[in-house]
């Protein structure tokens, strides 16, 4: 009798144990994220391990969005969303989470901006459903020095640095599509860019292309230099150019598909890039030169270079 007691304790505790055991293992599952943080220097981002169990999407934003304005631990670190600006909203549609800021955040050094801007985006990306992030001043886009606007960003667009200065330089050549002589068909040309590494290799393509062939490179330009990109992104291997409405005016006496297959070829030189599809301020219902409808996905077309 006192045997078969000591049996069933003993059952009864291992039952215990095994319930403490799969109840510390359940607390334990979740997902780990990486919170990055600017250095007090100013010259990169580093991050540190979360850990979670939230699995819905908006709860997520929130939590993470928390640590962001939260002081890290380590004093050499800042959190990036503890500057002398606030957070007004965010909105999270499909893909995109835009989030929205309040005018001061223009007051930070073109330096700091970029690396709050880098810590953010590198760190909500890693949300699941989450691709790209935007920002806004109030309800107007963020634009950089130059008065371009930024768009869409994600995480490649931003080196992860792991130490290094977020906006080193690198060098790169460059297959690039200009008009020949006549407008009638491409040419070929080669260049070497030493370009801002926090930029997109295709973003830095459709900068090329605006600015126009070099005097050495014997091309001719077809895209207005007036133009501005919106924003510059790919998905699927489709890469989407969406430029403000100055593309539609051209100056260039270029046959409307030079101008199309010029930037189709030159960023389908990119690994990444298939077809690229090419809008005017979001707006893909629009037709180029009064024969060509922006709402079509354009693929490479050699036979126009000569």
């Amino acid at each position: 009798m006192r045997s078969r007691k000591f049996c069933l304790w003993l059952l009864l505790l291992m039952s215990l144990l095994l319930c403490a055991c799969g109840q510390k293992r359940k607390e334990v599952e979740g997902h780990t994220y990486n919170i990055y943080y600017v250095n007090y220097d100013e010259t990169a981002i580093f991050s540190r391990e979360y850990h979670t169990g939230t699995e819905d999407v908006t709860q997520l934003i929130d939590e993470l969005l928390s640590q962001l304005a939260a002081a890290p631990e380590k004093l050499e670190y800042k959190a990036p969303l503890s500057g002398n600006f606030s957070l007004l909203n965010y909105n999270l549609v499909e893909d995109q989470l835009t989030l929205s800021f309040s005018e001061n955040y223009k007051i930070q050094p073109t330096t700091t901006e970029v690396l709050v801007r880098a810590a953010i985006v590198r760190t909500l990306t890693q949300i699941e459903g989450i691709q790209y992030v935007s920002f806004l001043l109030q309800s107007e886009p963020l634009t950089d020095a130059s008065g371009a606007v930024i768009g869409m960003m994600n995480a490649e667009m931003f080196i992860d640095n792991a130490g290094n200065e977020i906006n080193t330089y690198e060098k790169v050549k460059l297959t690039l599509y200009f008009a020949n002589e006549a407008g009638d068909g491409l040419k070929k040309v080669s260049r070497t860019v030493v370009y801002n590494s926090n930029i997109s290799m295709e973003r830095l393509v459709v900068e090329q292309l605006i600015a126009g062939p070099l005097e050495n490179e014997k091309a001719f330009p077809m895209i207005n230099p007036g133009t501005k990109i919106v924003s510059v992104n790919v998905k699927d291997g489709i890469c989407y150019v969406n430029l403000d409405s100055s593309f539609l005016t051209q100056i260039y006496n270029v046959t409307s598909q030079v101008t199309i297959y010029a930037i189709t070829n030159s960023l389908a030189e990119i690994a990444n890039v298939n077809k690229v599809q090419i809008s005017v301020n979001g707006d893909t219902n629009v037709t180029y030169k009064e024969n060509i409808n922006l709402s079509s996905v354009f693929e490479r077309n050699l036979e126009m270079v000569e």
